[in-house]
């Protein structure tokens, strides 16, 4: 089966944006292709962080994917820092990757922005990504569209490093990028993308309250300045939401009642939230579950380490000796 691989940085839990925008693709592909999902811890010290949270969001992070569907029966999910070869390729790419590419880097130049110090660590961020893809050969990279720049960079690695020592026979593949359907949603407020640091979510495992507490004064069609007024559902971020989470009669439904001002925006919210409490509740469920038994879910976390090093020993080896480092022996 094509190999397919994604990652995710350690935030914690899981909020709606990450759910839409990649794990419920990441689900489905375990159906079709042999799928390698990772948390990707290294990447996220490459921003400021707290220490002694990163391990607990890390292993949140496991629970989340494993609550949302990521089987690991059927796919490798492991953390990025337990196979080492991830941090060893990246060093390896180094030394192809082109300066200039990084430096126009969009992702990276928004961040450096909000920074008074840029460590190499940021600016290199595209290489790790590249070395975490190109470590199993993926074919595919499903990704949101706001990475396409990123992997066409991983791409570009790919070639450079194919054209130096793979000459005859290229070892690495120019991996394609799998849109999802969900390409970018929306926060609460209606103007970012949703993102924990910008308090404009919705966790996966938030109670029933809790999602109802947030969604109520969530930002709806501007033009809506009193409840006789009539909307435009398409300029709606709760709308959009409805379409995600609430069946196709209902947001019919919506969309007619909002058009005519038959309901208040507090009306559609009401029964968004309703729709998105039966959604995710059985996930809140089996995250529960698993936390109660830490156990499972570290037997999980050492099998996919396990899983993929056995990929990624293969590809250090096949990589160094087209290189020409000297053999390494057993030890």
């Amino acid at each position: 089966m094509r190999r397919v691989f994604s990652g995710i940085q350690p935030s914690g839990e899981l909020h709606i944006g990450n759910w839409l925008g990649a794990v419920q693709n990441w689900v489905a592909l375990q159906d079709q292709y042999q799928c390698v999902y990772c948390v990707v811890d290294l990447h996220a010290i490459t921003f400021p962080y707290e220490p002694a949270a990163l391990a607990a969001r890390t292993r949140e992070m496991v629970v989340g994917l494993l609550a949302a569907g990521i089987d690991p029966e059927r796919s490798i999910l492991f953390v990025q820092s337990h196979v080492p070869e991830h941090a060893e390729l990246q060093w390896l790419f180094t030394t192809v990757a082109p300066l200039g590419e990084l430096e126009r880097m969009t992702q990276f130049k928004d961040k450096a922005q909000r920074l008074e110090s840029v460590s190499a660590g940021l600016l290199s961020y595209p290489i790790l990504q590249a070395a975490d893809i190109l470590l199993y050969r993926a074919g595919a990279v499903p990704v949101g569209e706001d990475q396409l720049q990123h992997l066409e960079f991983t791409r570009e690695i790919a070639r450079r490093w194919n054209s130096l020592f793979a000459i005859d026979t290229p070892y690495f593949p120019e991996p394609q990028a799998l849109l999802t359907k969900a390409k970018r949603i929306m926060g609460l407020d209606g103007q970012s993308k949703m993102s924990k640091s910008l308090g404009n979510t919705i966790g996966l495992h938030d109670p029933p309250e809790v999602i109802w507490e947030k969604l109520r004064p969530a930002k709806t069609d501007p033009k809506r300045v009193r409840r006789t007024d009539p909307g435009t559902p398409e300029d709606c971020n709760i709308y959009d939401l409805h379409r995600y989470f609430s069946p196709p009669d209902a947001v019919t439904n919506v969309a007619a009642q909002c058009r005519s001002a038959g309901w208040g925006c507090l009306d559609c919210k009401r029964v968004l939230a309703d729709n998105m409490v039966a959604t995710l509740t059985p996930i809140r469920e089996r995250a529960a579950g698993l936390r109660a038994e830490p156990a499972r879910v570290d037997a999980v976390i050492a099998d996919g380490a396990r899983r993929a090093s056995a990929i990624a020993r293969e590809t250090i080896a096949q990589v160094t000796a087209r290189m020409g480092f000297l053999p390494r022996q057993e030890v």
